[in-house]
């Protein structure tokens, strides 16, 4: 897949095969990324939020849990399921 090609959409489609990867390494690590958001991705770079997880009573966002080496479990199932490496970022 040409680097045109890979979308925001692409990402997308291929979300829950990324999240059954970072699963099958750490299930902490998937509990801390399941409700992401995918807002954005432009030069390599997936921009994520987690509103969703807002709207419930009680705090769900596990933003204090979320480290750089869980973030690197994040990329490391993006890079085995699309072959992008991609910097996360969170807003």
């Amino acid at each position: 897949m040409s680097h045109s090609e890979f979308s925001l959409e692409t990402l997308k489609s291929n979300w829950n095969q990324v999240l059954d990867t970072v699963l099958e390494v750490d299930r902490v690590a998937w509990l801390l990324w399941f409700d992401a958001r995918l807002e954005k991705l432009e030069n390599d770079v997936l921009t994520v939020n987690f509103t969703d997880s807002e709207k419930f009573s009680g705090d769900h966002n596990f933003k204090s849990a979320r480290n750089p080496e869980q973030t690197a479990k994040l990329i490391a199932a993006i890079h085995k399921v699309t072959g992008r490496d991609l910097e996360v970022r969170e807003t």
